[in-house]
């Protein structure tokens, strides 16, 4: 050997297995502190080479949407577009710069994202009404949904006696009693009580009327007498006449299924096919809840991909059978363009939900990449949908649906390339080794998927619903592969038996399918704390998490394990929520007070849906009927008090004789009536306010008042003079206020004017 020969250095085994992991895994390790700027741009370009920048797209269109919906009154749609269109001629300019470039089209998405919020809300205007009417209207039953107690109509108005046509709304959800006969298409009259679309029972809640606007509905309510069938006008939409015919069809073979099954399993087997979920019990609904399994009930992501993949391997399968077929003919592309009709018209069929379009915007992407002999699975075709689906539909980003189904799809597809690579190092074994690891396989990949599912999906869950499923994972694991292998299957093959009337046999075996379903739901949702009531979320520790989960789904390289940044943040903000002391009924028919227990107490008659909205937002897992929510109250006809835990009195009043000594007394005044110009307690909030500020919370710091609300978002009101008056009067109040303590009485509210807010 020449001197001059550099002699090879032994590597140690350790080292060489670092060397030998895949390069992102490898790279913190050799992470050097001296390197940073080396590491990131390495990462960089590793993202740009495996092209992850375009999903970030999606990410900043819907930042922008976001900032729409926290713009004050209507942005003007000039400025968006403007921007946009700066943003784009300045990218095309200085195309060959990759940093000014990439900054250029974020910003891009950005306006575009905004300014397809500002289009969408001007698109789907109509009017309101903006009082309690009871009026009469007449109109075409757009559709009907059968429920345990009656149907509910969505009628398209045509007529509304004693409404100006320019406040009258465009479509009217009513609930009726006895509506035999009554079908999609009719065009009917009668009287109705209706009231505008109930907003958020509390800021940060569901908003029930930020949906309606998207969607048309005007009001909402019930008809109070008898309806009449009458003759239509001569000149019909002929929208309206496809969907009638639709939703009569879906009726139709809704009826046919659950009569065919029976029993709460035939409700369920039927809101699988055709999307009409009113027949369910009440009690169904709360089991599959309790299991983690209740999104088997709303045709989504999960049934669009077993449908359209029944329909992808039966054509494939039956063009497999002829082998000239097989070999010269595109095959695979073939089946997918079926799967791709079928999934289009079970989408139509089953009702066209926001849901069910979402899911099919998805389904087509993937199959769409198939017939270009791209991957299906593919972060940037995830990255393509979402960005249709919120050009179509920018209120979509703020619900559940849209971020569970999203959210999951992408932790998911971040496990694609770990399961091939394992497959991959599988070598030639024997057939039954091969079946049993096969199936041992898919079942480690249901138990996977369903896990990092149920983590991705959990903030989301947390903050929409302030509930967790911790056994959710043990009710998906048993009810999915019945919902896979038998319930979808049977669903397709009966409605394609359907028009023989060779059907009812299908929906049986689909029937006792959906019965082992739903013991296992009740078995996994019968173990204790089965469903777990949280604190709501706030919106800080849910765009922390959010970010978490994008930086470690999207990036290819070591990036995605400055996840743990954001996901440590947001954990950080949701182990220590913000709980309100105070939440206030948007028409002051009621207030929870976080009494001197740290629980609340309830005064008033607030709706019992809206009861339950402030104790699940609290992380208070009791019923609206439980007897302790009045215990810490003192009542008499003239209104209620309750002393909080920092003692400060607060007063429910319902009669005018309570102002002159609780305006003097208390802290906070709560109040439906108008109260005198002379009462100036340290907070009122009376008739005024109310309409003012609708659904309220307060919150009491060491500075003041905490104000939010659905109209006028945040404020703080400062109060220092209240630990040296109404503090020190409060201490010669009873131990629980300064009413008698006497059983709670009705309360002196009319019963018109109270309403149940229950969306559904």
């Amino acid at each position: 050997m020449q001197d001059n020969q550099e002699v090879p250095r032994r590597i140690p085994r350790r080292a060489a297995r670092v060397m030998a992991l895949p390069w992102s895994s490898g790279i913190s390790i050799a992470w050097r502190l001296g390197d940073g700027r080396g590491w990131v741009s390495r990462c960089i370009a590793r993202e740009i080479e495996q092209r992850r920048l375009f999903p970030w797209i999606a990410v900043c269109f819907g930042s922008g949407i976001l900032l729409f919906f926290q713009a004050d009154g209507e942005p003007a749609l000039w400025a968006p577009l403007g921007a946009f269109g700066l943003c784009s001629a300045a990218g095309i300019a200085l195309r060959r710069n990759m940093p000014v470039l990439t900054a250029l089209i974020a910003f891009a998405a950005l306006f575009a994202g905004f300014s397809a919020g500002v289009i969408r809300a001007r698109s789907v205007a109509a009017p309101a009404l903006s009082r309690i009417t009871i009026t009469t209207i007449a109109g075409f039953i757009e559709a009907v949904e059968d429920r345990e107690e009656g149907q509910r109509l969505l009628i398209r108005v045509a007529e509304m006696k004693d409404v100006a046509v320019t406040e009258r709304p465009r479509l009217v959800r009513a609930s009726v009693r006895n509506g035999a006969g009554l079908g999609a298409g009719q065009f009917i009259t009668g009287t109705a009580r209706l009231l505008p679309p109930p907003e958020a029972a509390w800021p940060g809640g569901y908003d029930f009327a930020r949906d309606a606007y998207y969607k048309g509905i005007g009001a909402v309510g019930s008809m109070v007498g008898p309806v009449r069938r009458l003759d239509p006008p001569p000149q019909q939409d002929w929208s309206l006449w496809l969907g009638a015919r639709v939703d009569e069809a879906r009726n139709a073979l809704t009826q046919r299924i659950a009569s065919s099954i029976g029993g709460a399993a035939g409700a369920v087997g039927a809101a699988l096919v055709t999307g009409k979920r009113g027949l369910i019990p009440e009690a169904t609904n709360d089991v599959l809840r309790g299991a983690g399994i209740y999104h088997i009930v709303s045709i989504s992501g999960l049934h669009m991909v077993l449908a359209a993949g029944t329909f992808f391997w039966l054509v494939r399968a039956l063009l497999a059978l002829a082998p000239s077929v097989a070999l010269l003919w595109p095959v695979k592309k073939i089946a997918a363009v079926a799967a791709m009709i079928g999934a289009t018209i079970y989408c139509v069929f089953s009702g066209s939900d926001v849901a069910t379009e979402r899911s099919l915007i998805m389904t087509l992407v993937m199959f769409g990449a198939v017939l270009v002999d791209r991957p299906a699975l593919s972060i940037r075709n995830l990255s393509i949908a979402a960005l249709i689906v919120l050009a179509r539909e920018p209120e979509a980003l703020l619900g559940p649906s849209f971020q569970m189904s999203f959210g999951a799809v992408a932790a998911m597809m971040a496990l694609v390339p770990l399961m091939h690579r394992r497959r991959a190092e599988r070598g030639s074994v024997a057939l039954v080794e091969r079946g049993l690891h096969w199936a041992g396989q898919a079942m480690l990949g249901l138990v996977t998927t369903t896990l990092v599912a149920s983590i991705a999906t959990a903030p989301f869950a947390a903050y929409h619903f302030q509930s967790l499923n911790p056994y959710g994972l043990i009710g998906n694991a048993l009810a999915l592969p019945l919902v896979s292998l038998v319930v979808m299957p049977s669903a397709v093959l009966g409605v394609l038996a359907y028009p023989f009337g060779l059907d009812r046999p299908v929906w049986q075996v689909m029937g006792a399918a959906v019965e082992q379903v739903l013991e296992v739901s009740a078995w996994v949702g019968g173990f204790s704390g089965s469903t777990i009531v949280v604190p709501a979320l706030g919106v800080g520790a849910l765009a922390f998490l959010s970010l978490g989960l994008l930086v470690l789904t999207i990036p290819a390289s070591a990036l995605r394990w400055l996840a743990v940044f954001p996901a440590g943040a947001g954990l950080a903000f949701a182990a220590v929520p913000h709980r309100y002391d105070i939440f206030i009924d948007r028409e002051g028919a009621g207030a929870a007070v976080r009494s001197g227990n740290g629980r609340l107490a309830l005064v008033g008659r607030p709706s019992d849906f809206v009861v339950e909205q402030w104790l699940r937002a609290d992380g208070d897992g009791r019923n609206t009927d439980d007897s302790s929510l009045r215990r810490e109250t003192r009542c008499d006809s003239a209104g209620c008090v309750v002393l909080t835990g920092h003692r400060w009195p607060v007063a429910f009043v319902q009669d005018y004789a309570a102002f002159e000594e609780d305006c003097r007394r208390v802290s906070v005044i709560i109040t439906r009536l108008q109260a005198p110009s002379t009462c100036r307690p340290p907070f009122l909030l009376d008739r005024e306010a109310l309409s003012a500020r609708g659904a309220t919370t307060l919150h009491f710091g060491p500075q003041g008042i905490e104000v939010m609300s659905v109209r006028k978002g945040r404020e703080v009101m400062t109060w220092s003079g209240i630990p040296s008056t109404h503090a020190r009067q409060a201490e010669g109040l009873p131990a629980q206020g300064r009413r008698s303590a006497r059983p709670v009485p009705e309360q002196d509210l009319p019963e018109d004017d109270v309403s149940s807010d229950e969306p559904d």
